[in-house]
């Protein structure tokens, strides 16, 4: 029988990446550095998904508008400076190439920058194997539907068979959003309650469990 999803849309930080304790950490640095208070963990793990202004808008809204380009900075100083050390979750690589090989069409829909993005993928090895890329600094940030419907139309591709897979309810509403299934990982940012109102095909706890589950009931 032919397969019900031909195109897996991955999120990036969380999913595919182990990165939400290095984005907490690079956050609350900067925070301290510009002399406001210092968010929690909780609180923090809640906006990754989205783009950075919009992140810091979510997580900081009194914050005065001038003060958002001094903070953005001390992130990225924080960010930038370690994400060459970042690992994939366990099981990422090898499952990646095995779906890639099994004839899935791979994308990525991530709330990084394209450049961010692009030093991932060099990073990782795993350019290759990625046919489409969006990110929130291309088109409009999660949970608006366009990073997948222009992934979609970039590829000429059925939306029907499409899915996308994801840690955060930003990845699953954006899904919602475009009309497309979602399967939610549980090892990245969001817990499973955040997930589960979306509805997703699955709540994975491993991409090992994601893998699997693609090549046998995808």
């Amino acid at each position: 029988m032919p397969r019900q999803y031909e195109l897996l849309i991955f999120d990036w930080d969380g999913t595919l990446m182990d990165s939400a304790g290095f984005i907490v950490d690079s956050i609350q640095k900067a925070c301290a550095d510009i002399g406001i208070p210092v968010p929690d963990e909780r609180a923090c793990r809640q906006i990754i998904g989205l783009g950075l202004i919009q992140a810091l808008q979510a997580l900081l809204p009194d914050l005065p508008e001038g003060d958002y380009p001094r903070l953005v900075e001390r992130y990225r100083h924080y960010y930038l400076g370690q994400d060459a050390e970042i690992p994939l979750f366990e099981g990422v690589t090898e499952g990646i190439r095995e779906l890639h090989g099994a004839g899935f069409t791979l994308a990525v829909a991530t709330g990084k920058s394209l450049k961010g993005l692009e030093r991932a993928l060099d990073h990782s090895g795993l350019r290759t194997y990625f046919a489409a890329t969006r990110c929130a600094d291309q088109t409009h940030s999660k949970p608006h539907p366009a990073m997948v419907e222009e992934i979609v139309d970039e590829l000429m591709m059925d939306k029907a068979r499409a899915l996308v897979i994801g840690d955060t309810s930003h990845d699953m509403l954006m899904a919602e959003n475009a009309g497309v299934a979602r399967l939610g990982v549980t090892y990245g940012a969001h817990l499973p309650e955040d997930l589960q109102p979306h509805r997703p095909l699955l709540l994975a706890g491993s991409f090992n469990e994601v893998k699997s589950w693609l090549m046998t009931q995808a």
